[in-house]
C-alpha cells in the first residue's frame, strides 16, 4: 500500500508505517497543484496531512482510498467530495487534548499575571514591580468552558486543581450530563474545603453560551467548527462578559467575533489569549498582522496549540493505527464521512448454504425488482456448511420477489422485517 505524507510528520511515524508494510512517499512540502500531480504520479491509496488542504481535483488525481488528518480536525479537508468518490476521511481525536489544554491554562495564568509585559520590561532594562504586583489571582475564580469534548475535559481537570469553579457548555446544543465531567478531578482541592462539600458544588451546567459568559470571571473557548458553531461567541455573548474578564481561544477563528471582541477590549477592558486567528498564514513563517493582537491586554500565540513533542509523537502513533487497520482489515478507525443513519428500511434475511453463486442471485433479483441494498452482511455458521446473508434495502421487496428468491441455488430460507425507525 502506498501512503503519500504530504505534511510534516513525525520520523517515528514514518518508520511505524514502513513497519507496517507500506511504501512511504515523505514529500510535506507539497500543496496545490504539486500535491495534485503527486497523487497522479504516485497512485498513492493514502494520504496523510496535517494543515495542508485537500481538494476535490486532488481526489480525482490518483486513486485515493483513505484521507488521514494527523491530528484533531478535518477542515481542511473537502470532506462532501470525500464521500461523493467512496474515500474515508479519518482523524485523529484526542491527541493533542493534553497540549491544547496546557497552552489554554499558559494563556490565562499570562493574562492574569501580565507574564509577557514583565519579561518585556525586563528585557529593556525597567524594573516596575508596583505594576505588575497588581494581579486577580485564580483561585476561587469561575472559568468558563464553551465545549466539553476531550479538550474542554482537560482544562477542566486542570482548573480544579487550581482551585476553581466551573461553568460549562456543550455544543450541539446537549446539556452535559454529569456522568461526562471526569472522575478524576480532585477531590481534595476545593475552593473552601469542609465537611459535607461536595466537588459537584463546583461545577454548573448551563444551557446557553450566554449563560456561560454571564456566569464565569474567564472563558476558555473549545468548539469544533461547524456550520452549528460558526460565529456562537457573538457580540450578544461577548458582551454578557463581565468588565476586565478574561477570555482565551485555543479552538478555532470563527467560532468568535472577532470584531466585537476587539471592541469589547477597548471599551470594557476584557483580556485575550489567542492562539487562533481568520487569514492566518498557510506556511510557516510570514508576515502577519491582526488588529485584535496589536490592543494592549491581548496576548496572541502562532497557532501552536497542538505542536508538543507530546502531542505529535501521540498523532503520529495513531495516525500509523489507522493506516495499519485499514491495510490489515478494511476497516478505518475514526472515519468521519460514514452515513450515521442509513437509508435502508426494510432488512431481507436469507438463511443459505455456503456456497459460490448464492450472493450474486440475491443481488442480481434485487437490481432486477429496481431495489437498492444499502449494506450486507453475510455470517458463516461453524462448520462452513450454512450461512445466514442480512441485506438492508430501501423498498419493501414484493412477494413474488421473495418467492423467486427461493429458487436461488442453495437457498434454504427467505424473509423480510421492518427497520425500525
Amino acid at each position: 500500500m502506498k501512503v503519500l505524507v504530504a505534511d510534516k510528520f513525525e520520523k517515528s511515524g514514518i518508520e511505524g508505517l514502513k513497519a507496517a508494510g507500506c511504501e512511504v512517499i515523505f514529500e510535506p512540502d507539497l500543496k496545490d497543484a504539486t500535491l495534485t500531480e503527486a497523487l497522479g504520479k504516485t497512485g498513492a491509496e493514502v494520504l496523510v496531512v496535517r494543515s495542508t488542504q485537500v481538494t476535490e481535483p486532488m481526489m480525482d488525481a490518483g486513486k485515493l482510498a483513505l484521507i488521514v488528518r494527523a491530528g484533531a480536525g478535518y477542515n481542511t479537508i473537502d470532506v462532501k467530495a470525500a464521500s461523493k468518490r467512496g474515500i474515508y476521511v479519518s482523524n485523529c481525536p484526542g491527541k493533542n487534548s493534553l497540549a491544547v489544554a496546557e497552552l489554554a491554562f499558559g494563556l490565562i495564568l499570562a493574562l492574569d499575571r501580565r507574564i509577557p509585559d514583565n519579561v518585556i520590561e525586563l528585557q529593556r532594562g525597567k524594573w516596575n514591580k508596583k505594576e505588575y504586583s497588581k494581579a486577580k489571582g485564580v483561585y476561587g475564580a469561575t472559568l468558563g468552558i464553551l465545549g466539553f469534548g476531550k479538550i474542554g475535559q482537560e482544562v477542566a481537570r486542570r482548573a480544579m486543581g487550581f482551585g476553581m469553579n466551573l461553568v460549562i457548555w456543550s455544543e450541539m446544543g446537549v446539556r452535559v450530563d454529569r456522568d461526562a465531567i471526569p472522575v478524576d478531578l480532585p477531590l481534595l482541592l476545593q475552593v473552601r474545603p469542609g465537611p459535607g462539600t461536595l466537588i459537584e458544588e463546583r461545577i454548573t451546567v448551563v444551557n446557553t453560551p450566554a449563560e456561560v459568559a454571564e456566569k464565569c470571571d474567564i472563558l476558555s473557548i473549545h468548539l469544533a467548527s461547524s456550520p452549528l458553531t460558526k460565529g456562537i461567541v457573538s457580540a450578544e455573548v461577548i458582551d454578557k462578559l463581565k468588565p476586565g474578564a478574561y477570555l482565551v481561544n485555543t479552538a478555532r477563528p470563527d467560532v468568535v467575533d472577532y470584531k466585537a471582541l476587539a471592541k469589547a477590549v477597548k471599551e470594557k477592558g476584557i483580556r485575550v489569549g489567542l492562539d487562533v486567528y481568520p487569514g492566518e498564514p498557510a506556511s510557516a513563517t510570514a508576515d502577519f498582522t491582526t488588529e485584535l493582537v496589536g490592543l494592549p491586554g491581548v496576548y496572541g500565540t502562532h497557532h501552536i496549540g497542538a505542536s508538543t513533542d507530546q502531542a505529535q509523537e501521540a498523532i503520529a502513533g495513531e495516525t500509523v493505527r489507522i493506516v495499519k487497520t485499514f491495510k490489515e482489515t478494511g476497516k478505518v478507525p475514526n472515519v468521519v464521512n460514514l452515513a450515521r443513519k442509513s437509508a435502508a428500511k426494510f432488512s431481507l434475511i436469507v438463511r443459505h448454504g455456503d456456497k459460490p453463486g448464492v450472493a450474486s442471485c440475491i443481488f442480481g433479483k434485487l437490481a432486477a425488482a429496481g431495489i437498492n441494498a444499502h449494506e450486507t452482511e453475510n455470517i458463516i455458521f461453524e462448520g462452513g456448511g450454512a450461512a445466514i446473508a442480512r441485506v438492508n434495502i430501501d423498498k419493501q421487496p414484493p412477494a413474488e420477489l421473495l418467492e423467486s428468491l427461493k429458487g436461488c441455488p442453495g437457498i434454504l430460507e427467505v424473509g423480510v422485517v421492518e427497520l425500525a425507525g
